[in-house]
This record gives structure tokens, sequence and C-alpha cells, in this order.
């Protein structure tokens, strides 16, 4: 699944390595920035008083660790993975409560005397629990030191954006109330609440999940313990239903406490388990899972890239089909790519070959009936004109005084024989001549063919014009249609090509993490980062490691001991008989100090925090440490360097292009 991780950077990241060792996909999006503060002035002064120090979270251990070099005060962390950080860092005496800020408050009265002397609470700027006024009625002085703030982002990180915009996550983390209502807060203003109704969130107690009901998640969850434990067996328990004749057992390995900014989460203690159980036989914490649990856990993540790829097949590339299916480029003609710019060439063409042919045929028609317009003036003009040059045609004048005499006679027809003894003037024919009669009827029918005719004209022309545009705004549509095909088109095959790639990056991360070769699976990124610089620079960054492989993390923290013990011969040995026969000695059997707390700049100093930060998982400051021993250790340590050197490239270049490509799933959606 893809998780989405809201805790600060430091935090996360463990906790992304967490997630991706049981198959998962992390996406980290911070919302606070952790920033450490200077300790006050009476700070020195509370710590030599002290009788314990509080840590209700690890990032407290680790601003401690900055404040002050003093590694020998009894520590009372709040989980183990706190109590683990503490230890880290070269505190000698820590205990851990395995639980939240109650459970530490209870170890407190359990363990310590309040006449022994105060306690110092070192913390956040911001705490859900004042331990100073949970215990003053059992009469413990507990005073507070600030020493590090943890400041809320301003916006909802890209990361976070991009992953929610394009409905790529499966659930979400939360450890504290204070990051709930922060990011529910961003989410509201970024306007992406809808985007939530396929996301799980899962919270480490109800009081931090209360601030998320606001938002339409698919379904919330409170972890059952206020440990990241809990939280990643809750997530483990999303895709598969737990089986109802399943023997159920008490977790016992609690591994972090409460959120930075939320020391002690408001959740109920746990109930005990009844006096007639059966106390269950402790477990045996490991940090990793070895050689056999990343095999098993690479198949597994193998199986389901491989699931994921066969369904999105028949949208990749035809390169990326032709590798997946063994078809080498010498042997077997690969099928011609898909261009969509020709396609989109093509659509463009032929629609713009129809607008032209329907534009011409319009124009044809508009001429023909110019020209008929034209005809029927030329016509009328034909016709002689009066003797001034103006006025009417005399012969359709004389024509239209016919016709209306007659008219008016067929309206008298007794007037003729009204008075037939009356002598009178020279009268007008009663009727006209046959050659007038037939003038008539020419006239009559051609004006009524030029009536007619100019009447066609008109409504043919109106009937053009609504052809036009109707046909117009069909031409509009189809080009709205095609453009929209052609984004749908381009939106599918940036969706296929950025699940590809995240299939890709968790094999190679997986590879990276077991220390196994990956040349086959850095080939299938090859054709998938053409034209994206960003991509082709990963690419080549992990190219110079695809055939043999890197040293996994585990492999290099069993051969560090070894290196060191070497490198501290080195260091002592000089050009005297007697110094190179205790460095040779040395180097066969050596006593050397361990722990974050050795003092000095010395090279045992050095070799000591280096083995730490290995052991805390921070490769990357154990390498910085190593390369700053005296000259003469290289000879021992340039090995292991290298190797060191080489997993964090290529870990770098596998984080690089799952970003990557989880931001290009959320632009296609």
């Amino acid at each position: 699944m893809r998780v989405l991780i809201t805790r600060p950077e430091r935090e996360a990241t463990t906790l992304a390595t967490a997630l991706a060792e049981r198959g998962h996909v992390p996406v980290i999006a911070p919302l606070f920035r952790l920033e450490i503060l200077h300790p006050s002035a009476d700070f020195a002064t509370d710590l030599s008083a002290c009788q314990a120090i509080l840590l209700s979270s690890a990032n407290g251990a680790r601003a401690l660790a900055e404040a002050s070099e003093q590694r020998g005060k009894p520590i009372l962390a709040v989980g183990d993975t706190t109590a683990a950080t503490a230890e880290g860092l070269g505190f000698v005496s820590v205990t851990s409560a395995a639980g939240d800020g109650l459970a530490l408050a209870e170890l407190v009265r359990t363990r310590l005397d309040p006449k022994a002397g105060p306690l110092l609470h070192v913390s956040g700027v911001d705490i859900a629990l004042d331990f100073a006024a949970a215990l003053a009625a059992d009469g413990f002085d507990v005073r507070r030191a600030a020493l590090y703030d943890a400041r809320e982002e301003t916006a909802l990180p890209d990361s976070a954006r991009a992953a929610i915009a394009a409905r790529a996550l499966d659930a979400a983390m939360f450890f504290s109330p204070r990051a709930s209502e922060l990011f529910a807060r961003l989410v509201q203003e970024a306007g992406l609440s809808a985007s939530l109704s396929n996301v799980t969130a899962i919270a480490i107690s109800p009081a931090a999940l209360e601030p998320l009901s606001v938002l339409p998640f698919k379904a919330t969850v409170a972890a059952a313990r206020p440990t990241r434990q809990s939280v990643l067996d809750e997530i483990d328990r999303l895709p598969v239903a737990p089986v109802a004749d399943a023997p159920k057992a008490a977790p016992r390995a609690a591994v972090e406490g409460p959120s930075i900014m939320s020391d002690t989460p408001s959740s109920p203690e746990p109930t005990a388990p009844p006096a007639s159980a059966v106390a269950p036989p402790p477990v045996q914490v490991r940090r990793g899972l070895g050689i056999v649990g990343a095999f098993f856990t690479g198949l597994i993540a193998a199986c389901l890239v491989l699931a994921g790829a066969l369904i999105t097949l028949p949208y990749w590339p035809a390169e990326v089909r032709a590798l997946w299916q063994g078809q080498g480029a010498a042997s077997v003609t690969p099928a011609p790519a898909l261009d969509l710019q020709q396609v989109r060439q093509d659509a463009a063409a032929v629609a713009n070959a129809s607008v032209e042919a329907a534009k011409r045929e319009l124009s044809a028609r508009l001429d023909d009936l110019e020209k008929r317009v034209r005809a029927a003036s030329a016509a009328a003009a034909e016709r002689p004109a009066s003797p001034g040059g103006t006025g009417p045609d005399p012969a359709i004048a004389e024509l239209r005084s016919k016709v209306e005499a007659l008219e008016g006679r067929a309206a008298t027809p007794g007037a003729a024989t009204a008075a037939p003894a009356t002598p009178a003037p020279a009268p007008t024919p009663a009727t006209p001549s046959p050659e007038q009669e037939k003038e008539l009827a020419t006239l009559r029918l051609e004006l009524a063919t030029m009536r007619n005719t100019v009447q066609t004209i008109d409504q043919t022309v109106a009937a053009q014009r609504d052809q036009t545009k109707l046909l117009a705004e069909a031409v509009d549509k189809a080009r709205g249609e095609a453009s929209a095909r052609n984004a749908g088109e381009q939106k599918a095959m940036s969706a296929a090509r950025a699940s590809a790639l995240i299939g890709i990056a968790a094999r190679l991360s997986a590879a990276v993490e077991s220390g196994l070769p990956f040349a086959t699976d850095l080939a299938l990124l090859t054709p998938l980062a053409q034209g994206d610089a960003k991509l082709t620079e990963s690419a080549t960054a992990l190219q110079a490691y695809a055939q043999n492989g890197v040293a996994s993390r585990s492999t290099l923290v069993a051969e560090f001991p070894a290196v060191a013990k070497a490198a501290l011969a080195d260091d002592l040995a000089d050009d005297s008989f007697g110094e190179r026969l205790l460095g040779k000695v040395r180097g066969l059997v050596s006593l050397r100090r361990v722990g974050n707390d050795v003092d000095g700049d010395g090279t045992e100093a050095k070799l000591a925090r280096a083995e730490a930060a290995l052991e805390a998982g921070d490769l990357a400051k154990a390498v910085a440490l190593v390369k700053t021993l005296p000259p003469q250790t290289a000879r021992a340590t340039a090995g292991w360097l290298s190797r060191a050197e080489a997993n964090l490239a290529a870990k770098q270049a596998a984080d690089q292009i799952s970003s990557q490509a989880v931001t290009l799933l959320g632009s296609a959606r």
C-alpha cells in the first residue's frame, strides 16, 4: 500500500524504512520542521541537581545530547524507540515505560523517590501532558527544559498534495492530535478533502483521531496501544481480514513512544489481562529482517509489482512491452510505438480538410446565388429606359394602364350597351389585341418568376447561413472532442508510465537493501526515463552498481567492528619497532571503547560514534565520521568506505525515482 507519513523528516525516514521492509510504499510529507533550541541559563544547574531525566520523545533525547555532554544521568523514556535512541546517543542508564505519558508517570512513581531530588523533563515547546502537575500530588518536583520546537508548515507539502490529488494513497498515519488538526486544516485550505474518500486514517490514539472527523476518510482506526509498533500493525491489518479462529496473543514488544508534538496522547491505559491468563513468553525484538526476511520481502514485492505490471501492460510503451516479453532488438522487430504527435497531426489534418471542403462547398453555392442575382439584375437593366434616362419603362407603364383598363371594364360589363344611340368620341378598343394579350401574359409570367426567384434566393441564403453556423458549431465540437480525447490518452499514458516507475523503484529499493544485482530492473527504467532529465540522472547514478549490486546496510554494520579494530591499530603504530609491534598486537586482539559518549576527537572516539550511528540506522553520519579519521587509517577503512558510499548513492537514486514517480502519477490524475 501507499502510506502517507506526516511525522518530521528524521522520524519519517525511520518510519519509511520500517514500512518498506513490510512491503509498503511510503510517501513522506512532514508537517513540522524540527528546530533545536539553545538551553536556558539555568539548564546546567537543573541537570546537575536532578535525580533523573524524563524523555517523552526521541527528539528530546537528540536535543539533550546536543545540549550536554553528560551521559551518566538515569533516563526514564516513554517508549522503547525513545529508549533505543537515548542508548544510541551514549546514555548509559535508560529505562523504558513502553507506553504513553501516563505510563511514564506511573514508572516515575514506582521507581523514584521524591525525596531523592527533582526531576528534569526534556521536551519540546508544546506538550500534551504536564508532568509537573501530574506528579505534584506525589511530592515530585518536576522542572521542564524545552530544548526543541516543532514548527508547523504553512501549506501542505508538495509530495502530500500530489499524492492526495492523484488519489494515489491507501492510508495515512498520525501520531499526535496536533499533527491531525494541522493536517485537517491544510487539506481543507488546499481544497483536497474530497480526494481522501479512498484513504484510511490510522492514528496512535483516539485523541489523535478526533481532529480527523471533519475529513471524509474511507475509514478511521485508532491503534490498540499508543506505540509506533501498534500503528504499523494496524497498517498490516488493513488488506487482510482477521481470522476468526486464530489464537489471540497480547503484543509485548513496542518500539515507539508518542510523537514529538504530543508527548502523551490521550488514550486509556490498556486493560490488564486476567490473573488466570498464562503470561506469554517474552518476545525478542530484532533489528531488520535479516537475509531470509529480506529475500521473502523482495519476493512478495516482486509478485505485487508483477501483478500491477500485467494489469497496466496494455498502456506501456512498445519498448517496455518488448523488454517485458523478452523480445530482443536483434531477433524480433519491435512494434511501432504510438506517436501521439502524429495522431494529433492526422486528426488536425482530417478536421482541417473537412472544414476546407465545407468552406469550398458553401463558397460555390454562394457564388452561384450571386450569379443568379446579377443575371436577374442585368435582365431588368436591359429593358429600354425612358427618353430622359429616368422614370419607369414606357412599355411597362402602357401595359399597366392596359391591365387597369381591362380590370375596369371587367368590373362594369354593361357599360358598353347603356346608351347605344348617343354619339360619343372614338372609344378605346373594348378588348386588347391578341399581341397585347400575349405580351401582357408574358410580362405577368416574367414578373411572377422574378418575384419567386428573388424570394427563393432570400430563402436559400438564409438556409445557407444557418447551415454554415451549424457546420461551424459541428467543427468546433469535433475539435473539442478530439482535444479531449487526446488529453485523455495522454493522461492514461502518463498514469501507466508513473505506475510502472513506482513498481521499478520498489524493486530497485529492495535490491539495494538486500545487496542483490539490479541490472534487469534498471533496464526496464531506461525507456521510461527518455526525455526526463531527473530520471535519466538517477538511472545513470545506478548504472555503476547494477551488475554486482551494493553492500547491504546489515553487511556494512557487521563489517564495521573489524574495520574499526584495524583502523585503530594503524593509528597507534609509528616508525618505532615497539609501536609497530604494539600495532600488530592490537590488530589481533584489541580493547576499545564504544558508544556515542566517548570524549575527544581522537580516532577511538570517532570510531565509537560512527559505530553508534550505524546501530541507530544513520549510515550517512557514520561515513562522515570515518572520513575525518587520520590519513594513516585510510588503508583499513578505504574498502568499507567505498562500499558504504555506494550503498548511500544507490539508495538516494532509488528514492529519487520513487518520489518522481509519485509526482508524475499526481500530475497524470
